[in-house]
Parts: structure tokens; sequence; C-alpha cells
């Protein structure tokens, strides 16, 4: 049973804290530990503004948020690590080579593809990829 959820990207402010912040809604019901870090983090930054902003309009709240670098030490504790993109999950296994059975790329179960960064581009960027993160968080749900 997984119960804590580790979501990665590089930065920290745009997609994996709003997987994360996804997945605790989603997952609000049940004993599950959810946090995000990232592979380059913007350590103590809060989330992206527009990122933000539409969470928000989903009715999720980030401003609580705080951009965290990823350890090893994150990957070994973690019982599921969530990448947004292969290349993150590549990183990871480097990272902590005895973690790589638990690391994923959250889109694992629609597509298996990479969720772009929508980092300094414009809003329907941040629509586009919130649906991506909504479709990967909601794919793992049965397994969770």
């Amino acid at each position: 049973m997984f119960k804590r959820i580790l979501t990665v990207c590089i930065g920290n402010i745009c997609r994996s804290p709003t997987a994360e912040y996804l997945l605790r809604e989603r997952l609000a019901a049940r004993d599950i530990q959810v946090s995000s870090a990232g592979l380059h983090a913007m350590t103590s930054y809060p989330m992206d503004a527009t990122a933000m902003q539409v969470m928000a309009e989903h009715g999720i709240d980030g401003a609580a948020h705080r951009a965290r670098q990823l350890t090893p030490a994150m990957l070994r504790e973690a019982d599921l690590v969530l990448g947004m993109e292969k290349s993150h999950v590549d990183a990871m296994v480097r990272l902590a080579p005895e973690a790589s059975g638990k690391i994923f790329v959250l889109d694992k179960w629609v597509q298996a593809r990479d969720i772009p960064d929508p980092y300094r581009q414009q809003r329907p960027a941040f629509d586009h990829v919130y649906g991506l993160i909504t479709q990967g968080v909601d794919s793992w749900l049965r397994y969770l």
C-alpha cells in the first residue's frame, strides 16, 4: 500500500506541485501523504502564479506551496514517485538507484507521455498541462 507519494519535476513550482495538490484533493479521505520536489528546484519559491491561478479556478489552493530540492532520501522514503517526464525518471534513478522500482512517469497509465513544462509560457500552455496532469493523477487512483 502506498502511504507516501512524491511528485517530481524540474523547478517544483508548476507541474509537480499541481500534481501534488490534485493528488491531495483526490486522496483527502485516505491516510496518504503527498509531497513534491524538484530536480533543480527553485528552493523556497512559491508556486508559479499562472499555475496557482489555474488550480484556484478548479477549487484548489496552492498558496502554501514552497519549492523543495529533491534528495536521495526523499526518493528512498517515498512509496511511489511520479515524475513528469521520462528524463526526470532517469535522473531520479541515477540519484537513487535503489529506488528505481517505485519511480514512474505520472502519465504511465494513459499514454506514458512526457508532460511538458509550461514555465514562462502563456496561459493556454498551463491549461493544457493542467489537463494532462489531471488525467495522469486520475489514472493512478485505482492503484492507490
